[in-house]
């Protein structure tokens, strides 16, 4: 497999600015070079066999980590791409640049998949349809969490990487007056990228089963395995297994004694909590009927 990909080593300049602009932003500018690199080379190269499309704080990292040690997967060049929702108008060249590349000349059949994770996929308007124009065969995968839990992970996210400065209840408070117009301006403009609605759509992600429909409606539902963080976070084996089933790859088991668990947080007010379980309730009532199964997310 490791035959199968080029990928060039970062010259001695990338490596020294790292001294000069901090870990972060040389990966991110490594990364880029390395992107333009491939492209320059012109090989054929991969599109993704499978995508996991979110969703976001329900362990989709943790879950690409371990499915990345799959003898039989090969990884993109950085988890999330978002190029369906972020940098579309980048072009195919540049998506196609993020995975292997076919090693010599063309065979018929390959030994390995890849794919990549970009957890805003699942919940962006506009990603389900060019997701189908690109790769109409992809495997998606979707990972959901409890949306009480989910929303709130999301909040400390936010406030940790500094763009969010309310407290939990103003924000929730104030999602529709932040996220609802902006959510109509990007299904109006297929172009308009909004940082609102990526950043502030705590409730608004949590609603599953309008997001899910959207795919459904493009996507078959044999293309989609859709599984419960929680069993994933109390049991990655299993989870693993159904996934490397859905992938057709032979069984593999990571390995054990390194769980990744939540990140801990202050506990939530109990009156916050209730509230979002009391609002969350139709809204699961009404994806467990169109899942088929309940999904045990009643407090």
């Amino acid at each position: 497999m490791k035959g199968s990909m080029i990928t060039p080593s970062v010259p001695s300049a990338i490596k020294r600015k790292i001294k000069l602009v901090g870990v972060s932003k040389i990966q991110a500018g490594a990364s880029n070079f390395v992107v333009s690199y491939r492209m320059a080379l012109g090989q054929e190269r991969l599109i993704p066999d499978f995508i996991i499309i979110g969703a976001q704080r329900c362990g989709t990292t943790y879950l690409y980590g371990e499915l990345t040690k799959h003898p039989r997967i090969a990884p993109a060049l950085k988890k999330e791409v978002h190029f369906f929702d972020l940098h579309y108008e980048r072009g195919v060249a540049w998506y196609r640049a993020h995975f292997p590349a076919w090693n010599g000349k063309r065979i018929s059949a390959r030994d390995f998949v890849t794919g990549e994770a970009s957890p805003y996929y699942l919940f962006h308007p506009h990603v389900p349809k060019r997701v189908a124009k690109l790769v109409p065969n992809v495997k998606l995968i979707v990972l959901l969490r409890n949306p009480v839990d989910r929303a709130y992970s999301h909040y400390h996210h936010e406030v940790r990487r500094g763009f969010e400065s309310l407290s939990f209840q103003d924000a929730i408070d104030r999602e529709q007056e932040r996220v609802v117009s902006e959510t109509k301006r990007m299904v109006e403009d297929e172009d308009y990228c909004s940082f609102n609605h990526r950043r502030y759509s705590y409730l608004s992600r949590g609603i599953y089963v309008d997001q899910l429909k959207s795919w459904r409606n493009i996507f078959p539902k044999e293309q989609m395995l859709i599984l419960r963080a929680e069993d994933f976070y109390h049991d990655p084996s299993s989870t693993i297994e159904q996934i490397t089933s859905f992938l057709n790859l032979p069984t593999w088991k990571p390995e054990e004694g390194r769980q990744s668990g939540y990140p801990s947080y202050p506990k939530m007010d109990p009156a916050i909590r209730k509230y979002l379980i009391d609002y969350f309730e139709p809204q699961n009532q009404r994806l467990y009927g169109y899942l088929g199964v309940n999904l045990g997310w009643e407090k």
